[in-house]
């Protein structure tokens, strides 16, 4: 009895060194092991179920990764895509408090930040909601890298002052579809009124002012791909990209606005709005929003799981310089029954070689520490994309390092 008491102990601190000897190289620590840390770890269970969180102490390294102090100094820019700037942002201030080095990103939407970046050359690093197309890639084949490094959510906002505070609207892609061809003018529309029996009576007969991106943008592909998916029949592929003629414009109800800064703005400023944005925008104006029908029939609202969920089942290229094009049409509208229907990857690009060596390290060294340290400090509306993406981040590191 005693002996076999010995093997289970035996057993439990082998176990318990592997799973510490594990975690330590996952996180890119290295040195002696030193005092304890409080770690919190996220574990899925099953396809369907949230994840689970569980709080374990493990021993603190005694040292752990910081940027290289040759990188001190450096400045560094980059442009693209709104979708992603407020957490674009936060990592900039935090790994320039880490490290010393200066990083400037323009805000300036992805179709712009592709060419500044692409073809311009006035920037070290792009960002876009959509990766490079098929043609794009095959043009920087060999040259461009370019990683999913971010997830987040176009959500649909509104500003309609007879719905109650706590209410999220219910919509499907039809519905939005048929609003932005403005062939659904009222809010009182019997399509939508089906859809939110509980308030029917409570939506007006105003009509609707349909806010939509004038820039050329991210953010619009991925709500013109997921109006395409979900109401094919209404919403024609020719009406996707990052700028498309807007058929409620037409109409004389349509209003453009630049950025997701724009779009927030007008949609604030009008009553019987309805916009599209990025989800922290909402979130930080407190804008409601609506509850959207999912390719499974559920209505669904973005949370980090329901973003996260989208992205469940896509095959990844095992390589940053691989083709990504197929990505952006699995992820919107995705079957999984728990997804946000309207979540998306966003991607940074940046270049295999960099003439200044020292410009290339401080890249390499900003996407080292985003493993290490970034994804740990979300900002509220985005998710941390798939584990696999952590593998992709640091190839491109030592890709770009030389």
């Amino acid at each position: 009895m005693v002996s076999r008491k010995l093997s289970i102990v035996l057993s439990i601190i082998v176990v318990a060194i592997v799973i510490l000897a594990s975690t330590a190289i996952l996180f890119g620590f290295s040195g002696a092991i030193g005092s304890e840390r409080t770690v919190t770890v996220t574990i899925t269970e099953t396809a369907y179920k949230t994840p689970t969180v569980t709080t374990v102490i493990m021993p603190t390294p005694t040292t752990r990764y910081t940027p290289s102090p040759e990188v001190r100094g450096v400045s560094i820019s980059g442009a693209g895509a709104s979708f992603p700037y407020p957490q674009i942002a936060q990592w900039i201030k935090l790994f320039q408090n880490a490290s010393g080095v200066e990083i400037t990103y323009q805000s300036v939407g992805s179709g712009a930040g592709q060419k500044m970046f692409l073809s311009d050359r006035v920037v070290d690093f792009g960002c876009s909601d959509p990766p490079l197309s098929k043609s794009q890639w095959e043009q920087y084949r060999g040259h461009a890298i370019q990683i999913p490094w971010i997830m987040g959510a176009v959500v649909v906002v509104y500003n309609v002052p007879e719905i109650p505070n706590g209410y999220s609207l219910r919509l499907t892609g039809e519905v939005i579809a048929k609003i932005y061809r403005g062939e659904i003018e009222y809010w009182d529309d019997p399509a939508i009124k089906e859809l939110n029996r509980e308030i029917a009576d409570k939506l007006p007969h105003q009509p609707i002012i349909a806010v939509h991106r004038s820039d050329a943008s991210g953010t619009t592909e991925v709500f013109t791909v997921f109006l395409y998916k979900s109401a094919p029949n209404t919403w024609s592929s020719e009406l996707v990209g990052k700028q498309v003629n807007w058929p409620v414009d037409n109409t004389g109800r349509g209003v453009g606005g630049k950025g997701n800064e724009g779009v927030t703005a007008i949609v604030l400023q009008n009553r019987y709005s309805i916009g599209y944005v990025e989800w922290s925008y909402a979130t930080e104006f407190k804008l409601p929003i609506a509850m959207v029908m999912n390719a499974a029939g559920r209505f669904v609202l973005p949370t980090a799981e329901s973003i996260s969920s989208a992205a469940r089942g896509v095959a990844l290229p095992s390589s940053p310089m691989d083709d990504f094009s197929h990505t952006l049409y699995e992820v919107v509208y995705s079957v999984n029954e728990d997804a946000y229907p309207i979540a998306s990857f966003t991607y940074v690009f940046l270049w295999k070689k960099y003439d200044d060596s020292r410009k290339a390290l401080a890249l390499s060294e900003f996407l080292r520490w985003i493993v290490y340290e970034g994804y740990g400090s979300m900002v509220p509306g985005y998710a941390a994309p798939p584990p696999e993406v952590v593998d992709l981040l640091l190839q491109a590191a030592s890709i770009i390092a030389g």
